[in-house]
């Protein structure tokens, strides 16, 4: 039974109509131990008989059998199989992969062997065998001709195959590096079966076992010189490294980080193609990112964290009392009576130095110390006129970064201060303000009786006092008496203090404007289902009632410089016990909404749902209504022409990323045609050529966030770009490893369409 017979094999050519025969008739046995010198005329068939027994050529007549089993029914993937097992290929032109280093080339042959110690140890003993441990880190492009094949034959024995099939082995060798390279042959294949095709017999006459010649196309002869050597094994099974079940998962992620590493300066440009592709999309985004708007949720109210929003299925006015029934019964944090302005945008002050500016800010309870993390500048409030701005990163040269340059934010015409700042990147969220449970009734008094919203008239010892203006502003204070009245009039503060008797009237109409009542779409009903989308329209709750105040709750002190910051003259100040009564008288019986503070949403659901199935109407704040068609349309139409230019700008991208990738793997066409002829299986190469592409995203994937974090932490950009959210990068990501694994697929289909004899420099007919 022979190890590898050839029965009556052809092999023919076809190119461009023309046909032309590369082997005929060729009848051939060989067994372990023979060294076989094939010789012939340029053209005589030689190359193709080597290439058709290594399974890099097929074969169109008779059969091959190895160890007596035939091939003929062999596909692509059995090829690669049999180039595996029983292979090992030594070119004329070496072959080597000259980005690879010695090591790395013959590493390559070892991937069978599952432990890397032992990978590397043996691979270390066979280059010193062949006398390259001086020159084991030199790459294959700094090698010699002698160097190059002994690097090659050291592959061989690495890969430790049964059959050794070399092309002209030392066809570019001086003569005395021939002689070595002949006999290193003969050493290492004493227990293999050697076939060499070469032009010069003299070479190897004194080590061939065999001499074969090949005369057009067909076996002239087949003499046997001597009988090969016993066919034992120089090693034993026991010191050769034991191989595993070839893993083609973690051999391709090894090949693709040996071909990353092996030309890193290809590699730098497929890092900074990666990078300037993910660079596009991001920026793309963040300019096109409006489109977003399309599907913008409507929310009636503005979205806290843990909070339920509740009031009477008839509409009735929640009293103090009832609040706090429910706020103990559904173990709620806190209750909140007049919550409005947890909902609604107020015009803020026109900083000096901004006079052009003109901001909103939304306005939060601030439900507890730390809930917007830690300040960058000062402390949250602790008083009822203190507040706590939560502000994007855009504000920073406004409000100053090391300490507050501004610290005053004016409600209707009462002045809170700023105590404390945390700023953002986030510019999709708007500016908020943070106060104090006092400071949250503080902040609904002033906005309800902020300027022409209240008439005044003012009694003094029975007469109607014509006051200096007939618009005074209603500041309400925390600086003074809670409970007292200030009047600041330079004309009318004199008689007060002169006075028996001192009547003064508000006729307080608190009237909450439609705008910004909702953020984005204006205001919504939750008690009648109305929509309005007419920002002149208003929330009248007062009814027009008038509330007086005797001579004892006014202050026998002038005090023209409280707040002297924004000092308003003539003006009312009252502390916050009157700015309570006139609340609570003018709207108390009115207000029929009320908020309950949990700690979780999940834990406000829950009450949500247990309040209404008690009776109340109760939603979270994630309630969401549909707004007016004409403004779905506008939002439809700019919402789809920002994304026809983002995808115009990702499709641009794609094509650029494609093209110069493109050049990127064709530069390694020829070492996986090498690879291909050592048996590696194709799998692996793919495996290998994604994971090369995947290792050039990380950088990209490193340096985006990276980038992105002090992009938006500039007040400039954070003032352009739209803030990228940690989904988006997620998607993004994805989007990026979906485009290179699409784009690589691509390139390298066509690169294993071909057989491996005509990728090869060396794999020419002869």
């Amino acid at each position: 039974m022979s190890f590898l017979r050839l029965s009556n094999i052809g092999k023919i050519y076809v190119s461009e109509g023309n046909v032309a025969v590369g082997i005929r008739g060729v009848n051939l046995a060989f067994e372990k131990g023979e060294f076989v010198a094939i010789t012939g005329a340029s053209g005589s068939g030689k190359s193709t008989l080597l290439n058709v027994i290594s399974g890099m050529d097929t074969y169109e007549e008779g059969e091959l059998y190895i160890e007596e089993q035939p091939t003929s029914h062999y596909l692509q993937p059995d090829w690669e199989q049999y180039r595996q097992d029983y292979i090992s290929f030594i070119f004329q032109d070496y072959n080597i992969i000259d980005s690879f280093t010695v090591l790395q080339n013959v590493e390559l042959a070892l991937m069978s062997v599952a432990d890397p110690i032992a990978r590397r140890k043996r691979a270390v003993e066979l280059i010193e065998r062949v006398g390259l441990s001086k020159h084991m880190r030199h790459k294959g492009s700094q090698l010699s001709g002698g160097q190059k094949q002994r690097t090659v034959i050291a592959r061989a024995l690495a890969k430790d195959s049964p059959i050794i099939l070399a092309d002209e082995p030392t066809g570019n060798l001086d003569s005395e590096t021939s002689k070595e390279i002949v006999a290193l042959l003969r050493e290492v294949s004493k227990d293999k079966l050697l076939i060499m095709v070469t032009h010069n017999f003299d070479q190897v006459e004194d080590v061939a076992t065999r001499h074969i010649r090949v005369y057009d196309s067909a076996i002239e002869s087949d003499r046997m010189i001597r009988e090969p050597e016993s066919v034992e094994k120089s090693e034993s099974e026991e010191e050769k490294p034991k191989k595993s079940r070839f893993s083609t998962l973690s051999n391709g992620f090894l090949l693709g980080r040996s071909i990353f590493t092996s030309k890193p300066h290809l590699s730098l440009f497929l890092c900074l193609l990666m990078i300037i592709g993910a660079f596009g999309i991001f920026i793309a985004t963040v300019l096109c990112g409006n489109f977003m708007v399309m599907f913008r949720k409507a929310y009636v109210f503005r979205q806290t964290d843990g909070r339920v929003v509740v009031t009477h299925q008839d509409g009735s006015a929640f009293t103090q009392e009832e609040l706090d029934k429910i706020t103990s019964d559904y173990n709620a944090i806190k209750g909140i009576r007049y919550d409005y302005m947890m909902d609604v945008r107020i015009r803020g002050l026109n900083t000096p130095g901004y006079s052009e500016m003109v901001e909103y800010w939304g306005v939060y309870y601030c439900t507890a110390e730390g809930d917007y993390g830690t300040p960058d500048i000062g402390r949250y409030p602790e008083k009822a006129d203190e507040v706590f701005m939560y502000l994007p990163y855009y504000y920073l040269d406004m409000y100053g970064e090391n300490e507050i340059h501004y610290p005053t934010l004016t409600i209707g015409n009462t002045d809170f201060t700023i105590v404390g700042i945390r700023y953002t990147p986030d510019n999709t969220q708007p500016a908020v303000a943070l106060f104090t449970d006092e400071g949250l009734q503080m902040a609904t008094a002033a906005y309800g009786l902020r300027d022409g919203s209240t008439q005044i008239e003012l009694e003094i010892d029975g007469n109607r006092v014509n006051l200096e203006d007939s618009r005074y502003y209603v500041i309400v204070s925390a600086a003074m008496d809670p409970d007292k009245i200030y009047l600041v009039d330079k004309s009318a503060a004199p008689l007060i203090s002169a006075a028996k008797n001192v009547k003064l009237t508000f006729n307080p109409n608190f009237s909450f404007g439609s705008s910004g009542r909702d953020e984005y779409y204006g205001e919504y009903d939750m008690y009648t289902g109305i929509y309005y989308d007419d920002f002149t329209d208003s929330w009248d709750m007062s009814k027009s009632k008038e509330i007086s105040f005797g001579r004892e709750r006014f202050s026998d002190t002038y005090l023209p410089q409280v707040h002297a910051s924004v000092l308003k003259l003539p003006a009312i100040y009252v502390g916050t016990n009157v700015a309570k009564e006139l609340l609570n008288l003018s709207i108390g019986d009115s207000y029929s909404q009320v908020s309950l503070m949990f700690s979780s949403n999940r834990q406000a659901k829950k009450a949500a749902a247990a309040m209404t199935k008690d009776g109340y109407l109760a939603v979270t704040t994630d309630e969401t209504f549909k707004p007016d068609a004409l403004t779905r349309i506008e939002m439809i139409i700019v919402g789809f022409m920002n994304l026809v230019l983002w995808v115009l700008f990702i499709v641009f991208i794609a094509f650029f990323v494609n093209l110069c990738s493109h050049r990127t793997i064709l530069a390694f066409k020829e070492d996986l045609s090498i690879m291909r002829s050592m048996g590696i299986p194709v799998k692996v190469i793919r495996i290998g050529i994604y994971v090369r592409m995947f290792l050039a995203l990380i950088p990209a994937f490193v340096l985006l966030p990276i980038c992105a974090y002090f992009l938006f932490r500039d007040p400039d950009w954070n003032s352009r770009l739209s803030y990228f959210k940690s989904w988006q990068y997620v998607a993004l990501y994805l989007g990026l490893i979906l485009l290179t694994i699409r784009v690589t697929g691509k390139q390298i289909k066509g690169l294993f369409g071909t057989s491996v004899k005509k990728a090869l420099r060396g794999g020419e007919e002869v």
